[in-house]
C-alpha cells in the first residue's frame, strides 16, 4: 500500500526520437533529487533510461520504475512515497501508454533540437498535444551548439512569439552526455571535459520549473 501521493508528476515529452528526451529525463531527475525523493518511471517500451540506470550499477539519487502498461501508467498518481515522478514517455504521440499519463500530468518538460524542422514538429505537439489540455509546460532546446547559440536564440523568439513558454536555458551538446550515458551515470556524477558546464544546464533547468512550481 502506497504511504502517500506524489506531490507532482512531471512528464518528458517528444513524438520524435533523438532530441535528447532520455537524456532530459535522467539528467532532471537527478538534478531534482538533490533536494526531493523523486522516482524516473521509464515509460518508453525502449527501455533507455532503464538501460543507463542499470549499466552504471551506481547510486543515482533516485529510483527507478520501468511501467509500459497504460492501466499502471493511469495510477501513477497512487503510487508510492515521492515527491515528485518524472516520467520518460515513447516518441509516439499515438501511443495508449503517453494516452495514459497524459491525464494525470501536472508539468511537461518538452524537449527539441533548435533546427527548424524539429522546432516546427515540436510546435505542432504542444499546438495538438499540451495546450488543448491545459497542462503547465515549457519548451527546453536541447543539442545546442555552445560554439553557436544564434539558432538557439531565433528558437526562443520564435516560441516567445507564438506564445509558447520555454526555458531560458539551453542544454548545450557537449561529449559528456554521451560519455556519462556510456557509464550509467547522470552528468551530475560524472567527472571529465565539460562535464560541469553540462550539470550547470540541467541544474538551471531545474531551478526554472521550481520556481514555476512555487507561483
Amino acid at each position: 500500500m502506497p504511504l502517500s501521493s506524489p506531490k507532482k508528476i512531471l512528464v518528458v515529452l517528444n513524438g520524435k526520437g533523438g532530441v535528447g528526451k532520455t537524456t532530459t529525463a535522467i539528467n532532471l531527475a537527478a538534478a531534482l533529487a538533490a533536494n526531493q525523493r523523486v522516482l524516473l518511471v521509464d515509460a518508453d517500451p525502449q527501455g533507455s533510461a532503464t538501460w543507463w540506470f542499470k549499466h552504471g550499477n551506481h547510486p543515482m539519487g533516485f529510483d527507478l520504475r520501468q511501467e509500459t502498461e497504460p492501466a499502471a501508467l493511469a495510477d501513477l498518481r497512487d503510487g508510492g512515497d515521492y515527491d515528485l515522478l518524472v516520467v520518460d514517455t515513447p516518441p509516439a504521440l499515438a501511443s495508449e501508454g503517453l494516452a495514459a499519463v497524459i491525464p494525470v500530468t501536472d508539468y511537461m518538460i518538452l524537449p527539441t533540437p533548435p533546427a527548424p524542422m524539429d522546432l516546427t514538429a515540436l510546435i505542432e505537439t504542444v499546438r495538438t498535444t499540451v495546450t488543448p489540455r491545459g497542462i503547465a509546460h515549457r519548451v527546453l532546446l536541447t543539442r545546442v551548439d555552445p560554439r553557436s547559440v544564434n539558432e538557439a536564440v531565433d528558437a526562443q523568439r520564435t516560441l516567445r512569439e507564438l506564445g509558447i513558454p520555454a526555458c531560458t536555458t539551453f542544454i548545450r551538446a557537449y561529449k559528456a552526455h554521451e560519455r556519462a550515458a556510456l557509464e550509467g551515470l547522470p552528468i551530475a556524477l560524472w567527472h571529465g571535459k565539460n562535464a560541469r558546464e553540462a550539470e550547470a544546464d540541467y541544474h538551471q533547468v531545474a531551478e526554472e520549473i521550481q520556481r514555476d512550481w512555487q507561483q
